[in-house]
């Protein structure tokens, strides 16, 4: 019997809800199951940054001609840089069986879920937005101006939270990550996945039934 394809989840959530660590957690824990989809951009590497690794590096004309070609699930310009996500790469994990994780925004979510109705949808966030604040301070990292703006920012991003599919509140980082993964493989037992080996069955028995 062929072995299951994967399924193609996207991830959004606030900056602070943990959905890069939750994310990293399962590729760790995983490695068999997950695959991370590599985005294209226009932008220079990073000094350690790898090509194929961290991004597909490309110019702007092989970007553009992406996009005409429509080899892009989806794409966005961001500080006169593109940044795309290249079908083949994820289609080819996709195939070999590997559940291929997304990390995008939600308008880039809604946009993928349009064009691939089969595609899981899960926005992560803390339990309240006390905390989301308080996890901001928290990093230490950023002054008061910075936290207020990606609270404004979060205030934006919750807008389109009812069209996703699950809601993954990160309260326990060890239960969250175990959340998601059943949240995943569960959806690998839906019917609607399951067609083909429904009619073999149904095929196998019809012949029993038969007397063959």
């Amino acid at each position: 019997m062929k072995e299951r394809k994967g399924i193609l989840i996207v991830v959004s959530g606030f900056s602070g809800s943990g959905k890069g660590t939750i994310m990293n957690r399962l590729l760790k824990e995983y490695p068999n199951i997950y695959a991370l989809s590599i985005s294209a951009t226009t932008r220079s590497p990073r000094v350690g940054e790898v090509h194929g690794r961290e991004y597909f590096f490309v110019s702007k004309e092989e970007f553009e001609t992406m996009i005409q070609e429509k080899k892009l699930i989806e794409y966005a310009q961001y500080v006169n840089n593109y940044y795309g996500t290249p079908k083949e790469y994820v289609f080819q994990q996709l195939e070999m069986g590997k559940d291929v994780i997304l990390e995008i925004e939600i308008q880039g979510a809604l946009k993928v879920k349009e064009v691939y109705p089969n595609t899981l949808l899960l926005f992560v966030t803390p339990p309240s937005a006390k905390e989301l604040k308080n996890r901001l301070i928290g990093r230490g990292t950023e002054d008061e101006a910075t936290v207020a703006s990606r609270l404004s920012r979060a205030w934006q991003e919750v807008q389109g939270v009812e069209h996703y599919d699950y809601l993954v509140v990160n309260d326990d980082l060890e239960e969250c990550v175990q959340k998601v993964h059943s949240i995943i493989q569960n959806e690998h037992a839906r019917v609607a996945k399951n067609h083909v080996l429904i009619e073999t069955i149904k095929a196998e028995l019809k012949g029993f039934a038969e007397g063959e």
